[in-house]
Formats: structure tokens, C-alpha cells, sequence
């Protein structure tokens, strides 16, 4: 018997928070060891080569052809977009010393995809959806916060990065939720990969940086392009063909507890208790957003 469209969605989207809370491990590995441009290079290159052999493999680019000006553009933009958004959520991961922490605070990016899918994509909540908002939010603070009294210092470094992220990539999700119908996940991903590639390549121009790196560090990211360029972006591309997009946020917020796990096995690292305990808070204010919400979205809601 198979699957109905629901259960793929979730499957797909637990595959994607799967691959992309070991993204936060092998990538702060090989961070460690390398410069940004080129972690982007080898991690990106690798990942376009993973989502291309697939793609190939599905004959899915034969629709490019067709392509009109509109999707051209929005493809551009969704490139844009993804530059900033990863230069960010990278640049967090290599700021923020406890990659669970950074994961953690990560679960406010379904907060913004839920108050743009409210404005852009009509999907309705309610006061029970307010509180978890809330929640997910004071728990982000409870992770973040120092305990200092300027306001220069009151939060963690790195925190500000996860944010810029966080936000831009609500806004990628919500352009792509309206066009996923249109334009084939294996395309976004391969748009996605090929822009940042492209924008490493530039860099490490720029900066001088040699092309060669360490076998550790190759390691790390040929195994992390694997799971993350590829593996994570494709599954949860995917799962926004089944599933609404605040159900799958809200799923991809679990993730703080697999790299938490991972961070403790791979490096050594446990988190302080109190960023734990903000991480449990905002990912019960999250459970709390999809347990509510998920009786107001129909069919109808979802934009083709």
C-alpha cells in the first residue's frame, strides 16, 4: 500500500533535518581548517555535482528550455537570496563555538516563515499560534543571552548572523513554496548550488586563497556537501510538494536535537544547561505553532 502525500511530505522533511543537523557538524569541522572561499568552493562544487548527476539521471533539465522570462528572474533572485542567507548560517556555524547552539537558535527561522506565510501565502493563525510564536522566540533569547547590561554585549556573537539567515531564508522559502508547482525542486537546488559556487569561486579570487586543503578537511566536506547541498535542499524541496511549508518549518526545527547529540559525540561539546533548556522552550513553542495551525491550512491555502 503505498504512501499518501502527507506522509511523503514528512518523511521527506525528517530525511531533510536528518541531513542537514550533520551539515552543522562536518561544516564546522572543516571550517576549522579552511577559509571561507574555500570551504565554498569544494563544498559547493560537490554538491552541484551530486544534484546534477541526479538531475541528469531524471532528465529534469530538459524543462529549462522552456523557461519563460518570469522563472528566468525568479531564479535569479532565489540565487541572491541564497548567497547572503548561506554566507550567514555558515558564518555562524564557524562564530558560534557549540554548533548546537547555533541550531537551536536557528528553530526562530519557522517564526519568520510563519508570519510571511500569513501575509503572502493566506495561511491563518490564531491566538494558540501567537503564544507559540512567543515561545520559540523567548527561548531564542533565553540561548542567546549573556547577561551583560550594554546592549552591545547583552547577546552571544554569532547570534546576529543566525538571524540575518534565519530571515532571509523564510523569505527563499516563501518565494519558493508559491512556485514549487512551477519550477522542479531538482532546478532550485541546482540554481541554488551553481550561484553559490559561482559566488566562492569569485572569493577566492579575491582573497588570494590557495585551492589546496587539507585531506581532513576534504573529507569533512565531501561528505557534509553530500548530506547538505544535495541531500538536505533536495528532500526538503520535495516535501513542500505534500506538505504546507509551516508544517515542514516546524519539523525542521527537531534538528537542535540531533546536532546536539552529534556535537557531543563528534567534538566533546555539551552545551550550558540553560541553552538547553531555551532549545527545548523553542522547540515546544514550535510543536505548539504545529499542533494548532495544522487545523486552519487547506488545500485551497497552498499557492501553484
Amino acid at each position: 500500500m503505498g504512501f499518501s502525500d502527507r506522509v511523503k511530505g514528512v518523511l521527506l522533511a525528517f530525511i531533510s533535518v536528518i541531513a542537514v543537523s550533520n551539515v552543522y557538524l562536518f561544516s564546522k569541522a572543516a571550517l576549522s581548517e579552511v577559509t571561507f572561499a574555500q570551504f565554498g568552493v569544494y563544498w559547493f562544487a560537490f554538491g552541484l555535482l551530486w544534484i546534477v548527476l541526479y538531475g541528469c539521471s531524471q532528465k529534469t533539465y530538459r524543462s529549462v528550455k522552456s523557461f519563460t522570462t518570469k522563472k528566468r528572474g525568479l531564479l535569479l533572485l532565489l540565487g541572491l537570496i541564497e548567497i547572503v542567507s548561506t554566507f550567514y548560517f555558515f558564518k555562524a556555524i564557524h562564530t558560534i563555538s557549540n554548533p548546537a547552539i547555533t541550531s537551536f537558535l536557528g528553530n526562530i527561522s519557522p517564526v519568520f516563515v510563519l508570519v510571511l506565510s500569513f501575509l503572502f501565502l493566506n495561511e491563518h493563525f490564531r491566538n494558540r499560534q501567537l503564544a507559540g510564536m512567543l515561545l520559540a522566540l523567548f527561548g531564542a533569547f533565553i540561548i542567546s543571552y549573556k547577561g551583560n547590561t550594554t546592549i552591545r554585549d547583552v547577546f552571544i556573537e554569532g547570534s546576529q548572523y543566525v538571524i540575518y539567515s534565519s530571515l532571509l531564508s523564510a523569505i527563499s522559502s516563501v518565494i519558493i513554496k508559491k512556485n514549487i508547482k512551477n519550477i522542479h525542486p531538482v532546478i532550485l537546488t541546482t540554481n541554488r548550488s551553481l550561484f553559490l559556487l559561482v559566488f566562492s569561486l569569485i572569493a577566492l579570487l579575491v582573497t588570494r586563497d590557495t585551492i589546496i586543503i587539507s585531506f581532513g578537511a576534504l573529507i569533512n566536506i565531501f561528505a557534509g556537501s553530500l548530506l547538505g547541498p544535495f541531500l538536505t535542499v533536495i528532500a526538503g524541496y520535495l516535501a513542500l510538494q505534500y506538505i504546507p511549508l509551516s508544517l515542514r518549518a516546524t519539523i525542521n526545527s527537531t534538528k537542535g536535537v540531533f546536532v546536539l547529540l552529534g556535537s557531543y559525540l563528534y567534538f566533546g561539546l555539551f552545551p550550558p544547561l540553560i541553552a538547553v533548556l531555551g532549545g527545548m522552550i523553542t522547540i515546544a513553542g514550535l510543536l505548539l505553532l504545529a499542533g494548532s495551525k495544522e487545523k486552519n491550512i487547506l488545500p485551497g491555502n497552498q499557492v501553484n
